[in-house]
């Protein structure tokens, strides 16, 4: 016997209902733009348009013909950014919807039915936008995606200077641990200018050079050979044009972090700790006093967190934003980043917990500032440790990025200083709570614990 069909079912249309009657989908590619409206708003309710900035604006004013307020789109490479920028600027209400939420409904796959696909499911409610910061923070992000890209190119010009050293025998890296800096520099430099005297080299060792003008007039005897010489100085002028490179987009990133909106005037805010990082150095961070900048944009000084610098908090703030009520709470804030450990759970039980696989770049800075804490007389060093002892360097990782999130979320919603309480304190804090927990045990067990009186070694 067939069962009757419950009520309801087979009309899923009535039972959602459109929350967003004014929707329209576009599936977006390289060369043509697929758009589906209701079916109530033109005779032709899906059309394809070039992707052409006039071919988008006469997208734009088709979508205005038809009275739609709301787009939806899905994020496919760079495509669309230009229409998402043109739409937006026309007034739309554009969202960029991850592709994972699209594709988990089986079915053909066309480009006239994906906008159709996407354009049902925005009207009923069922997409949620992916996060954008706003438009200022949205530029500077990219100037600083293209500082990073700049960095990434300079980076084999290094290993051809290192090579073309090592093909003439100048062991240059066995006494400088970076041939970039100071006295590697002045000492390439002297060699393309026509220098080959070892003395004469090892005279621009710098004072801070740990090891003794000795081993460096050693290393500085090589086989100086016109065609290996000839490959330094291409890879020099490359790296040197590639720091020009840096240096301009610096001056671009300066001035676009000048032109946001403090939180506090400069007046009112509190000097710097002088004392605090003062040896902190890293040779690819900004050409400018970017903490500074950063303390009277934020109203706290993130930089002081273990761990963070300028560099990676520009990186952080360029894909967060300084506005962090886009996130509830901080849980939700380590969920976006995919710090925070995914469950899938059937039948009240926890089948797997995991962190998924993302690209993203704030999560990414979050990971290598908790790698830099790993040896540090400091709380988070110590978690880490703890973590690390327990579960494996990797998971370690990813627990003390999850823990500087948390930090990072919390001084830029509530604008508190950070205070690090030490190893030695953390240590004695998580003895306290160890054995807390312990007697939580013992008494559900009937037992209970007797203090030794001799101490732990």
């Amino acid at each position: 016997m067939s069962r009757q069909q419950p009520p309801g079912v087979g009309d899923k249309d009535e039972r959602l209902g459109v929350v967003h009657p004014d929707a329209a989908g576009l599936d977006i590619g390289a060369a043509e733009i697929w758009a589906c409206v209701p079916s109530d708003r033109d005779a032709q309710t899906v059309r394809s348009f070039g992707t052409y900035t006039p071919d988008v604006q006469a997208l734009a004013e088709w979508l205005s013909a038809c009275q739609i307020k709301t787009v939806a789109m899905e994020s496919t490479g760079v495509y669309w950014i230009p229409a998402f920028e043109i739409l937006e600027a026309r007034g739309f209400e554009v969202y960029l919807v991850n592709a994972r939420q699209l594709k988990r409904v089986p079915g053909r796959k066309s480009d006239v039915s994906d906008c159709q696909w996407i354009q049902r499911l925005h009207s009923l409610g069922l997409l949620s936008r992916s996060f954008r910061p706003a438009e200022a923070m949205c530029a500077l992000r990219a100037y600083l995606r293209h500082r990073a890209g700049l960095l990434e190119h300079r980076a084999p010009h290094i290993q051809h200077m290192q090579k073309a050293l090592q093909q003439m025998n100048v062991q240059l890296t066995q006494v400088l641990s970076d041939i970039t800096g100071v006295t590697g520099l002045a000492i390439i430099r002297a060699i393309v200018a026509g220098e080959r005297d070892a003395a004469k080299l090892a005279a621009h060792r710098d004072r801070r050079c740990a090891k003794p003008e000795s081993e460096l007039l050693k290393a500085l005897t090589g086989n100086y050979r016109a065609e290996h010489v000839f490959a330094l100085k291409q890879a020099l002028a490359l790296y040197d044009a590639y720091t020009q490179q840096l240096r301009e987009c610096d001056e671009e990133i300066q001035k676009r972090f000048s032109e946001l909106p403090p939180v506090h005037d400069e007046d009112d805010l509190p000097p710097l700790d002088a004392n605090d990082k003062r040896n902190s150095h890293s040779k690819n961070g900004p050409h400018y006093d970017a903490r500074t900048q950063l303390y009277h944009l934020l109203g706290v000084d993130v930089v002081a967190v273990t761990g963070l610098n300028t560099s990676t908090l520009q990186k952080i703030l360029g894909e967060t934003g300084t506005d962090m009520s886009a996130w509830p709470s901080s849980k939700h804030f380590c969920s976006w980043l995919t710090l925070a450990p995914h469950n899938d759970v059937s039948g009240g039980k926890v089948l797997r917990s995991r962190t998924l696989k993302s690209g993203n770049r704030a999560a990414q800075a979050f990971r290598l500032a908790a790698q830099s804490v790993s040896r540090s007389n400091t709380a988070l060093g110590a978690f880490f440790r703890r973590i690390c002892a327990k579960h494996g360097p990797q998971k370690a990782i990813v627990a003390t990025a999850h823990k500087l999130a948390r930090i990072f979320y919390a001084m830029l919603k509530h604008r508190t200083p950070f205070q690090d309480i030490g190893a030695e304190e953390f240590d004695k804090r998580q003895r306290e709570r160890d054995i807390a927990r312990l007697h939580k045990k013992a008494e559900r067990l009937g037992l209970k614990l007797v203090a030794s009186s001799t101490q732990p070694v």
